[in-house]
């Protein structure tokens, strides 16, 4: 403690400072996180879980399992595995001694539809802007900037969560994280219902803009609706046009609301409401984001108790 007191008493300007503010920097930062953990952490424990079929319209949390729209699947591109969500990075190691250091090649995220299903209905998932937390993150390095093997052990399996496998050598490093069809999904976002019974028509709007489109091919006009061949858009002739485009677009409307309502979940324009998806349940993520918590907050007083006490031995020194 003596050689400490001595050095914060004695030691250049420049070398003081930068650790007195550097500790000050880690004192500040630590507590915004512990803020903004502290925030998330009450967010998962104040929102209630809805079920799909009667969730109300706008910021909700959801609980069921990811899968797989219809058509083709989604790929992760460097193990070729299916997965509902992807993450990978594809990093080379270039120096050596103290200037080594991992630079990145490429790096993608997925954002890819897919789907959430509880046991009331399913919802459509678009991941774009999630905080995603995955199922599984492969680690594994190799001789070439495309992967030529698979991860150490089967990656088809079903892991635990965070499965990390780190084997082989190379230069090269390979990051790949997925979420799986049939893992657990929690997710909290912004939850919205478009088209069925519910959705809302302007007929008016509807008529004009189809006016609008049939304007645009007079010659298909004219053929339909011209009855005396004059070439003209007579007012009488006008007035079974309008009829037309009005029967037209209450067919479509009929047909709209016929059809099944698609439940969709995003990210939200509000910063204090974050998008959130993660193969881990809702209990662990509060666990985690506790101890973020309290990490932050060990950081914020420990950091800020030596900054404040280096600076005022050097002030009274």
């Amino acid at each position: 403690m003596s050689s400490i007191t001595q050095w914060a008493r004695t030691s250049p300007g420049d070398d003081f400072w930068f650790w007195a503010i550097g500790l000050a920097v880690l004192a500040v930062a630590g507590f915004i996180a512990a803020f903004i953990f502290f925030y998330r952490k009450r967010l998962f424990e104040d929102t209630p879980t809805s079920r799909i079929r009667s969730a109300a319209q706008g910021y909700v949390e959801l609980n069921g399992t990811g899968e797989l729209l219809d058509g083709p699947p989604i790929m992760a591109p460097l193990t070729g595995t299916t997965c509902t969500w992807y993450r990978f990075r594809v990093e080379e190691h270039r120096g050596s001694g103290k200037n080594s250091r991992w630079v990145t090649l490429r790096k993608g995220t997925s954002d890819d539809l897919f789907l959430l299903r509880d046991d009331t209905g399913l919802c459509v998932i678009d991941p774009d802007g999630a905080r995603v937390t995955p199922a599984v993150k492969n680690v594994w390095r190799g001789h070439s900037a495309t992967p030529s093997q698979q991860p150490g052990g089967s990656t088809s399996g079903r892991h635990s969560l965070f499965t990390r496998f780190s084997r082989g050598f190379g230069r090269y490093r390979y990051t790949e994280e997925r979420m799986r069809p049939g893992d657990p999904l929690y997710a909290i976002g912004l939850f919205r219902t478009e088209g069925g019974a519910g959705g809302n028509f302007d007929m008016n709007e509807d008529v004009r803009e189809l006016l609008r489109e049939w304007k645009q091919n007079a010659d298909a006009l004219l053929a339909r609706f011209d009855q005396n061949r004059d070439g003209e858009i007579c007012m009488q002739e006008w007035q079974a046009v309008r009829e037309a485009a009005y029967k037209e677009v209450r067919q479509r409307h009929a047909s709209e609301k016929v059809a099944m309502p698609t439940n969709l979940m995003g990210k939200t324009c509000d910063r204090r409401r974050p998008f959130i998806l993660s193969a881990l349940p809702e209990s662990d993520l509060v666990k985690r984001y506790r101890l973020y918590y309290r990490a932050g907050l060990v950081a914020f007083f420990i950091s800020g108790a030596l900054a404040t006490w280096l600076i005022s031995l050097r002030l009274t020194g």
